[in-house]
């Protein structure tokens, strides 16, 4: 515990962008920095609760091991490890890998508690900080409860009970013990109310800033794990039922006129926030290239194919050709990537029905044209699987269809002429594109906003909380509001039951949602990585439906016993 819940005192001063307001990025750094004095004005609490957001912004922008980061969606019904061959390693070979002595479970347990540690410092501090305004007070301290109860709910959803720290540290401590998951998500649930009432509503907030709405929301997913159904219908329909939320149902924002749909919509750089428009996004994850404090994402970069590897054989010539021209596409239809997350057959070929938009081409592309020979070429801008292309190789040809050829999921990039290359590892690039070019080789990233949640979630917790209490048709209903938005064929109440929707929420929330995290909530990460995971599912076991306690935490913690989840050694 020395390591993840020591307290952190020394802020990362200017470095905390998460939202677009002028607080966010123009704090002034403090020249002498203690624990005593470190907390009294407005402008100090409010470096403290960046440090906060940033936290998380590294999280979901994977701005820590990539495997690590990787291991929130892979290892999943979504999708497997595609740079594992023979023999498989990483999460691809579960019960091999997937022990309390793996970086995974130990950087995800060590991230979400270094959040936990931060937020418990501004909320011990709040209540005697003098120079803030009661207004002031309210917001820091509903934002910090905000994000204590979002972390020790995602801990106790992989790891089970987990220990409860909910003071301000001043030395580190070796007797924690842990706490069971229903009295986590108690916790969760204490926290969650009160920040609901501290909080402003999402219209009174700048972009990026925690709201009423964000908390009701996650207050809905804890409530249903702790089996309170009703309170999660309440909660969720608190969130659904506010006038300035709604689901966006009309093509909108900057390339509305454009070729498209509304779910592509939904993903358009610069369509996240609330002040372009978009009323479904809850709390959207700032960043932005030309700030130090900002983390591009590199999600695109793992899922897109590495299609660079991929080539084909010149019409009238024996001459191999790569299939792209330096990785770029005719269409411009995502960055290039590596290949790393492999989405499974389960979501590329089972789940969909006909006409569903959320598989449309402008959101999954499943063909490509070939850019990599010159523009007089009969080749050029033929596509390489409806033209034969991809049928009609040799046996010298690289042809992987693991790894270097697969659909394109384009939720995590960017569209045609919204991106532009930059050299090295520096942000401090003068950028000349009128969007804000936010591709940055070197560091494989993309700085565009990003959805921790969606109104679209909260149909889709409040179905899960009307299935729990059997309601069939109120469960389909709300699933239905979605699969309307979407033209796929109506779900109806004799459908109704967990994997549907676990599958609905495959649909909507596919490369959004962490997947383990969802799976191991419900205690269906074995059985859904068992069904449909070709790597992973061969040799998962059912104790690995909780993460295993890291070995680090038991054996530094030597004032008590923190005992290990059950099956692992």
């Amino acid at each position: 515990m020395k390591k993840t819940l020591f307290a952190i005192y020394i802020f990362l001063l200017g470095t905390a962008l998460f939202s677009c307001s002028k607080s966010f990025l123009d704090e002034e750094p403090l020249s002498v920095y203690t624990p005593g004095n470190s907390l009294q004005t407005s402008a100090q609490f409010q470096q403290a609760i960046n440090t906060v957001y940033n936290g998380v912004r590294n999280i979901y922008m994977g701005n820590m091991n990539l495997d690590t980061y990787f291991g929130l969606y892979y290892a999943t019904d979504f999708a497997f490890n595609a740079t594992d061959y023979d023999p498989a390693a990483k999460l691809n070979a579960y019960k091999a890998t997937m022990v309390p002595s793996y970086l995974i479970p130990q950087n995800i347990w060590t991230a979400f508690y270094k959040i936990i540690t931060n937020a418990n410092l501004v909320i011990a501090r709040v209540p005697a900080a003098t120079q803030l305004a009661d207004a002031d007070k309210n917001s820091f301290l509903g934002q910090a409860l905000f994000f204590r109860a979002y972390c020790y709910n995602i801990l106790a959803n992989l790891y089970g009970g987990v220990p409860l720290e909910l003071n301000e540290l001043t030395g580190p401590r070796f007797d924690y013990v842990r706490a069971s998951r229903d009295e986590v998500y108690q916790q969760c649930k204490k926290d969650l109310q009160q920040a609901t009432g501290l909080l402003k509503n999402i219209d009174e907030v700048s972009d990026g800033k925690v709201n009423k709405q964000i908390a009701q929301h996650v207050l809905t997913e804890v409530l249903i794990s702790l089996k309170d159904y009703d309170g999660a219908i309440a909660s969720a329909s608190g969130v659904i039922g506010y006038s300035g939320v709604s689901l966006m149902t009309n093509r909108f924002g900057r390339r509305a006129s454009s070729p498209g749909d509304v779910y592509r919509d939904l993903f358009e750089y610069n369509n996240h926030n609330y002040s372009t428009g978009n009323r479904e996004g809850l709390l959207v994850i700032q960043t932005a290239l030309n700030n130090p404090a900002a983390v591009g994402d590199q999600t695109a970069w793992a899922i897109v194919p590495s299609l660079g590897g991929l080539r084909f054989t010149e019409t009238g010539t024996n001459t191999r050709k790569n299939v792209l021209f330096n990785g770029k596409f005719v269409d411009s239809i995502s960055s290039n990537g590596i290949g790393w997350i492999r989405p499974t057959s389960h979501f590329y070929y089972e789940i969909w029905t006909p006409g569903d938009i959320r598989n449309s081409a402008y959101n999954i592309v499943r063909d490509i044209r070939i850019s990599g020979v010159p523009a007089t070429s009969p080749d050029y801008g033929r596509w390489y699987v409806k033209d034969g292309y991809k049928n009609n190789v040799s046996p010298a040809d690289f042809r992987d269809t693991i790894r270097n050829f697969y659909p394109v999921i384009r939720k995590a990039s960017p569209s045609a002429g919204d991106f532009v290359a930059v050299a090295g590892p520096s942000v401090q690039t003068n950028m000349t594109n009128p969007f804000g070019g936010f591709l940055l080789n070197g560091a494989n990233r993309l700085f565009m906003q990003k959805y921790m949640a969606r109104l679209a979630e909260t149909y889709l917790l409040r179905a899960e909380a009307y299935l729990g209490k059997s309601q069939f048709q109120k469960a389909a209903d709300d699933i239905n509001v979605l699969r309307t938005r979407a033209n796929a064929t109506p779900a109806t109440a004799g459908e109704m039951n967990i994997d549907y929707i676990l599958d609905e929420r495959l649909r909507e929330l596919y490369l959004e949602e962490f997947r383990a995290v969802t799976l191991t909530r419900l205690g269906l990460l074995y059985d859904r990585n068992k069904k449909y995971n070709p790597k992973s599912g061969l040799t998962i076991e059912k104790y690995h439906n909780l993460w295993p306690i890291p070995t680090t935490e038991i054996t530094q913690n030597t004032g008590a016993e923190i005992k290990q989840n059950e099956g692992y050694q």
